[in-house]
Formats: structure tokens, C-alpha cells, sequence
């Protein structure tokens, strides 16, 4: 192994099947290998047009949102059913 946690480093792959078995039961190491799979697609979910007090407008992650985002994902994750 490489040293990396889940998925081998390869971010489009799957995650462990024991990985998502662990994080519906709610295993703090498991819930984090998870956010840490999404963390990018989040982030890039987060990204809005931010205007500062100048009137200057850029783009940035708008932190409520990603937060919103993350808790969505560990609700979803904890009300999977897995068969």
C-alpha cells in the first residue's frame, strides 16, 4: 500500500466497500475517509461569485454553503441502508 487511507489516492475511484459499511455506523475514521472522497466535489459545489466591500467580485468557496454540504453528505450516509 502507498501509505493513503480509502481509495488508494486514485479520486475518481470507488471507496471500500468496508469503508461505507463503517461510516453508516456512524465510525469517526470512516466518516472522515468519506468527506475527504467528497471534500473536492463539495468544494467545487461551494464556489460562488463573492463581491468584497470595494465592489472587487472574485470567486471563492462560500463556507456555509460546504458546510451544509458536508452535514448533508453524513446525514445521507448514516440513513444508507446497506443489505
Amino acid at each position: 500500500m502507498n501509505g493513503k487511507i480509502g481509495n488508494s489516492g486514485d479520486e475518481r475511484g470507488l471507496l471500500p466497500f468496508p469503508v461505507i459499511v463503517a461510516a453508516t455506523k456512524a465510525d469517526p475514521d470512516a466518516m472522515k475517509i468519506v468527506l475527504q472522497h467528497y471534500q473536492s466535489y463539495i468544494a467545487y459545489l461551494s464556489m460562488q461569485k463573492i463581491r468584497d466591500d470595494s465592489g472587487n467580485s472574485y470567486w471563492g468557496i462560500d463556507e456555509d454553503f460546504r458546510e451544509r454540504l458536508q452535514a448533508k453528505l453524513m446525514r445521507a450516509i448514516l440513513t444508507f441502508k446497506v443489505e
